[in-house]
């Protein structure tokens, strides 16, 4: 990054994902690869799932929180400032901590208490705000203006993109490693950090990255579409990570020309893939992290992108067909008890009539 710029506005490239995955190696958790045959049925591919929902603070932003605030660290600043919608503001008061650096994470008004509890727990100051990005962002400049600490954005930060893009790299690498290398990413997206470093770590290899996003929380669509950062009104969705009103500028500016495209799912397709997930593999993911595996099943589907489905198959060395292989992040695993039960209640009813 050159240092005639603001390195908080220079756009990132695939060696910043390859030094972060690299710092942070031994750092955070190596989290396991899952795969399900009922799963793989229903999508019609190979689906490798990178369990993030096991990390440290429950989610892959603990990756690039700690990497942006370690770098704070370094330079010589004694706190930071956050704002997001949870994940992020635990994964920076757990870096803050971790760094003995003071944190003060801006939540919105409506946040989830698990998220909030999570980030007091770990020594942050919280002070919850409206309910718009804007309306964070504005507390978190006015509180950074007064302390002097430095502002590690939830997506709009290049060492932020860059340890996100360390989930992608590892599961690209260990997909390789098996035998069975990815011919698509699918990220969930929420300000599009995640889904922008998962592009640098893809870059140079032959692979489809996707982003997915709530039917109405669509800014990235949107954006794509008019080649400039869209915002939206974002509309009420179980899938609270992924609700900010616009793109993050560094985001878009390496997803303009390296996304194959983004799938938009509504609740009810998310919901499903939470059962899938909890049913099949056992495993607790949030509605946020769910979407991923949603796209991924959508993309599919018989009138989704020419991606997935197994009749699309990519030929073999041997001049054979072999089954697409497609990652998934599953980016975190912070969800209430009480959309857990409400949505293991419709799971318990359909098996029941199933039965």
């Amino acid at each position: 990054m050159s240092s005639r710029t603001d390195p908080s506005r220079v756009t990132p490239g695939r060696g910043d994902v390859v030094e972060a995955a690299r710092w942070l190696d031994g750092r955070v958790v190596r989290t396991p690869l899952l795969r399900s045959p009922a799963i793989d049925r229903l999508a019609g591919a190979r689906v490798l799932l990178k369990a993030e929902n096991l990390q440290t603070g429950g989610s892959y932003k603990m990756r690039g929180g700690l990497y942006a605030v370690s770098r704070l660290a370094a330079a010589g600043y004694a706190g930071v400032v956050a704002q997001s919608t949870g994940n992020h503001a635990v994964a920076v008061a757990l870096a803050a901590r971790r760094h003995e650096l003071a944190a003060t994470v801006v939540l919105p008004v409506d946040a989830a208490p698990t998220k909030v509890a999570r980030a007091r727990a770990a020594g942050a100051r919280v002070v919850l705000a409206g309910t718009t990005v804007e309306e964070r962002l504005a507390v978190a400049r006015r509180i950074s203006d007064e302390t002097g600490h430095p502002i590690v954005d939830a997506y709009d930060h290049p060492d932020v993109i860059a340890g996100q893009g360390s989930a992608s790299l590892e599961l690209i690498e260990e997909a390789e490693r098996v035998g069975t290398p990815l011919d698509a990413l699918v990220v969930p997206v929420g300000g599009g950090g995640g889904v922008a470093g998962a592009c640098l770590a893809a870059s140079g290899r032959p692979i489809e990255v996707y982003g997915v996003e709530p039917v109405g929380c669509d800014s990235l669509a949107r954006s794509m579409a008019a080649g400039r950062p869209t915002p939206v009104e974002p509309v009420p969705t179980i899938a609270d990570g992924l609700r900010p009103s616009c793109v993050g500028e560094l985001p878009f500016a390496v997803l303009r020309t390296r996304l194959r495209g983004v799938v938009r799912v509504d609740d009810e397709e998310i919901a499903e893939a939470f059962r899938l997930l909890l049913m099949e593999l056992k495993v607790l993911a949030e509605p946020s992290a769910a979407a991923g595996l949603a796209g991924a099943l959508h993309l599919g589907a018989d009138g989704g992108p020419r991606a997935l489905g197994a009749g699309l198959s990519r030929p073999g060395g041997d001049g054979g067909r072999r089954q697409r292989t497609v990652g998934v992040v599953l980016t975190g695993g912070n969800v209430e008890a009480k959309l857990v039960a409400r949505l293991a209640v419709s799971t318990r009813i359909e098996t029941e009539v199933a039965a």
